[in-house]
């Protein structure tokens, strides 16, 4: 009994840590929609009167970009603001041949006009963090917009973005994400799903309640003085941007999210990219957990529930610690639960954290309603949406929970950046590109065990106890079983 034991309390404290992730979301949504009954009063900046007008440095931080250099550099040309007050900087990690062509392209764009200049390392020191720093230490600006290689602002977009500097308290102004291939394929389009409710449902009812917040790394702008004063671009977690957005916030400085501000990018449309996309993000997570964590309860700056939101932020990714926990003992448990008639009472009491389900499906709804819009044909496809949702992220379980624990862990690791492919549509194809891995990883190989281990547990449905089966789980197991099983075929189709 005692290994059952050890089960059953390892579950159980996986489903209330889930749940009250769930909690906090439900939060999150009251005060999203809470934020939409206020108007928006902030003082701005009258770029009627020239003296108003800032100066500003656009900062393009690439490396290896072969697919999407030409296209970034044209778009951002087309940015209007005064070309007196601004600057452009492209900072070139790259190691091939894109280094010539983009020194090319650039020297062109410079001829016509242009403020813009073409900065190479020689040591990528830091990566992106130690290219954003040594950019910094010449750049003119007193504001600084970031985009990455694949994002695609809009011409008025500094003008809609530099205004809400006039307080002087204001930090960061961070702006939507936009997907210009969402519907390319199942894979971007849970992708954007994802995306989509982290910058609704999350940025805004952080920032409407004065939480914490992050710069996402790109398609925001900060002020000059606000790096400098939070102690500048560190590289000692694999998220740059969430560690000096909370350097930052902990000295008191502002962060302004604008919703209505959509800046356009290309989602990855083959599974490694976005494999790694994704170990990036988690892992850099829980290091910003082990960095932060001491700072934000130590701290007095702060009320006790901007802490605790603070803490399950930094603690988003850890959440799939959780979800791959309590999906790897749910099979062992549907057979304890049918071996051990005396501890029904304890089944029927974990059956109410069923509703953490509930509680994301209603938030995600909310998120979706905003963007799609509503009525029942919307809520029909939400409804598809969010299950398909859910089964692919369970099937990264693995794959984000290992990037978790090294996380924790102190692993240090190197900064793989996403591949780019230039895909806007279906005709468009990623076969050829240079910038993928050729090679599969052990992690999917376990991938396909775990779908034959949800297959297993699917089977053990109809099997167990003497009562005919017990299909209590099984929608559970179904979804795991889909998600380990997408993520794993994927994975083997994705090498080009």
């Amino acid at each position: 009994m005692f290994f059952e034991s050890l089960i059953i309390v390892i579950y159980t404290i996986a489903i209330v840590l889930i749940f009250m992730y769930a909690l906090a979301q439900l939060n999150l949504l009251f005060n999203y929609l809470s934020s939409k009954k206020k108007e928006d009063d902030s003082d701005l900046f009258d770029f009627t009167n020239e003296d108003e007008i800032p100066y500003v440095t656009i900062q393009l931080p690439v490396y290896n970009e072969m697919y999407v250099m030409e296209r970034l550099l044209n778009n951002i040309s087309k940015i209007d603001y005064p070309k007196d007050k601004l600057e452009i900087q492209v900072l070139d990690d790259s190691t091939d041949e894109t280094v010539a062509s983009t020194c090319a392209h650039v020297k062109q764009l410079h001829e016509s006009g242009l403020n813009i200049t073409h900065i190479t390392r020689t040591d990528r020191s830091g990566f992106k963090a130690g290219a954003l720093k040594e950019g910094l230490e010449i750049a003119k600006g007193e504001y600084i917009a970031i985009f990455d290689a694949d994002f695609l602002p809009e011409p008025n977009w500094l003008k809609r973005t530099i205004p809400y500097f006039k307080d002087k308290k204001v930090g960061v102004v961070q702006t939507r994400w936009g997907h210009i291939n969402r519907n390319y394929s199942i894979l971007t389009k849970i992708q954007a799903f994802a995306l989509d409710a982290h910058f609704t449902l999350e940025q805004v009812g952080r920032n409407s309640k004065g939480h914490f917040i992050n710069f996402n790394g790109t398609a925001g702008v900060w002020r000059k003085t606000c790096i400098i004063d939070a102690g500048n671009w560190e590289g000692d977690t694999l998220t740059e941007d969430l560690d000096l957005s909370y350097r930052a916030q902990l000295k008191n400085w502002k962060f302004k999210y604008l919703e209505d501000v959509e800046t356009p990018a290309e989602l990855p449309v083959v599974i490694s990219a976005a494999r790694s996309q994704q170990f990036r993000w988690n892992k850099g997570g829980a290091e910003n957990f082990r960095k932060m964590l001491w700072r934000v309860v130590s701290s007095k700056n702060i009320s006790l529930k901007t802490k605790i939101h603070g803490l399950l932020h930094l603690l988003n990714s850890t959440m799939f610690l959780s979800i791959f926990t309590v999906a790897i003992l749910s099979i062992p448990m549907l057979y304890i639960k049918n071996e051990y008639a005396h501890l029904r009472f304890y089944f029927y009491f974990m059956s109410f954290f069923v509703c953490s389900t509930i509680i994301f499906f209603v938030c995600y709804w909310f998120m979706f309603k905003q963007i799609y819009g509503g009525g029942f044909k919307k809520f029909f496809s939400y409804v598809g949406m969010f299950f398909t949702f859910f089964s692919i992220a369970m099937g990264f379980s693995l794959h984000n929970t290992i990037a978790v624990i090294e996380g924790h862990a102190g692993k240090r690791s190197e900064f793989v950046r996403t591949p780019k492919f230039n895909i806007n549509n279906l005709k468009d194809s990623w076969k050829g590109n240079k910038y993928l891995r050729k090679s599969l990883s052990l992690n999917v190989i376990l991938e396909g065990l775990l779908m034959l281990y949800f297959a297993f547990g699917l089977y053990s449905a109809f099997v167990v106890g003497d009562q005919g089966g017990d299909f209590g789980l099984f929608p559970f197991h179904l979804m795991l079983f889909i998600g380990f099983g997408y993520v794993f075929f994927k994975s083997l189709t994705s090498k080009a």
